[in-house]
C-alpha cells in the first residue's frame, strides 16, 4: 500500500478537479446577479493579457447628412470607438491537512470525508467572498477585490475613473442615480421607480434586472399588494423569488448572510455587464499536485479564481437610494 501522504495527494487533486465545475455552477446560484449573467451567457472566459479590454462606442458618426443631386458627402475623420480597460484579480482559498490528520483518516472512505468536509468549508468561503465582492466597490482587501455595483454605479456618478476612463471628464460613462433624499416607502416607490426605468430606456434597451435589498423589495412588493402580482417561472428557475416590474426582474437578494446594499435598487442592463473569468483559473485547483510546507507536517492545496467583473455601458445602469 502506497504512503498514505502519496494516496492522499493523488485524492485531494482528483477530488477537486472533479467539483471545479460544480463550484462554478454553484457561484451562479448563491447570487442573483452571478445568475442571470449566467443565464444570458455573459460569463466570457478570457485566454491570457496583462488587462481586460471592453470595447464601447461613446460617440455617433459625424459624417451622415441628407443630400441631393451632385452634393460634397461628409467624409471627415472620426473616433467614435474606444474601450475600457480592467485589470485582473486573484482569489483563492486552501484546503489544508495536517498529518496527524492523514493519519487518522487514512482509510480511503475517511479521508474522502475529510477532504469532503474541508472543501465544503472552502467551497462556501468562495462562494459567500465573491457574493460580497459583486456588491463592492474594488477597495477591499487593499484594492485586489474585484469591482462591483459600487464601483460600477457609485452613489456620485460624476466622480471616480472606471475602466480607466473618469467620469467627471466623459458624461457619457455616467450611470443614472436618484438619491431623492426621502425614506421610500410602499406609498411612492413607484413613482421613484418608473423615473428610474424611463431614464434608462434608450430605444429597445431597458433595466432587464433591478437587484436590491430586503427593504426596497418590501416597500416594492407592500405596493402591489392591492395588485395581482406576475412572477416568472423561467427566473424562478434560477433559485431566486422575483416580481416582474415592466420587462424587469425584481429580486431581493437581503436575507440572512445577503450582501445586498442597504436600502438601495440597483436598475441593471446585463446586456452590458459581464463576468470574466480566466479560462485557466475558473474555481480550480491553481497546481496539479499538493503542496508541502518545507517546516511542518501538512499538505495544501491553492483552490483559486482570476478574473474581472466589467461594464462597457455605464449611462444605461441606474441606482435608486432611499434617506
Amino acid at each position: 500500500m502506497p504512503p498514505p501522504n502519496i494516496s492522499y495527494g493523488d485524492i485531494v487533486t482528483t477530488t477537486l478537479r472533479n467539483r471545479s465545475p460544480v463550484v462554478a455552477d454553484n457561484l451562479t446560484k448563491n447570487n442573483a446577479l452571478y445568475g442571470w449573467l449566467a443565464e444570458r451567457k455573459n460569463i466570457k472566459t478570457i485566454d491570457g493579457g496583462s488587462t481586460i479590454l471592453e470595447p464601447l462606442r461613446y460617440g455617433a458618426n459625424p459624417n451622415f447628412s441628407w443630400y441631393s443631386g451632385y452634393d460634397l458627402l461628409p467624409v471627415a475623420q472620426s473616433e467614435s470607438v474606444t474601450a475600457a480597460e480592467f485589470n485582473l484579480k486573484l482569489c483563492s482559498d486552501q484546503v489544508v491537512i495536517s498529518g496527524e490528520e492523514e493519519l487518522k483518516n487514512s482509510g480511503r472512505e475517511k479521508v474522502l470525508d475529510l477532504l469532503t468536509e474541508k472543501t465544503d468549508a472552502a467551497e462556501t468561503t468562495v462562494l459567500n467572498q465573491m457574493s460580497q465582492a459583486v456588491y463592492g466597490d474594488g477597495t477591499a482587501f487593499g484594492g485586489k477585490a474585484i469591482i462591483g455595483l459600487d464601483g460600477i454605479i457609485p452613489v456620485d456618478p460624476t466622480t471616480g475613473t472606471y475602466g480607466g476612463i473618469d467620469r467627471a471628464q466623459n458624461p457619457f460613462w455616467r450611470p443614472y442615480v436618484l438619491a431623492p433624499g426621502v425614506v421610500i416607502t410602499s406609498a411612492n416607490i413607484a413613482g421613484y421607480m418608473n423615473t428610474m426605468y424611463l431614464n434608462l430606456m434608450r430605444g429597445s434597451d431597458f433595466p432587464d434586472l433591478i437587484i436590491c435589498d430586503n427593504y426596497m423589495y418590501a416597500a416594492f412588493e407592500a405596493s402591489l399588494q392591492q395588485y395581482q402580482r406576475f412572477t416568472s417561472a423561467d427566473k424562478a428557475k434560477l433559485g431566486f423569488r422575483g416580481i416582474e416590474y415592466k420587462d424587469a426582474m425584481v429580486v431581493a437578494d437581503g436575507g440572512i448572510g445577503g450582501f445586498a446594499t442597504n436600502k438601495t435598487m440597483y436598475f441593471l442592463n446585463t446586456k452590458y455587464l459581464r463576468l470574466r473569468p480566466h479560462k485557466d483559473r475558473n474555481m480550480v485547483p491553481i497546481t496539479p499536485k499538493t503542496r508541502a510546507p518545507i517546516n511542518q507536517d501538512a499538505s495544501v492545496i491553492i483552490f483559486g479564481w482570476a478574473g474581472a467583473m466589467t461594464c462597457n455601458n455605464q449611462q444605461l445602469q441606474g441606482r435608486l437610494i432611499s434617506a
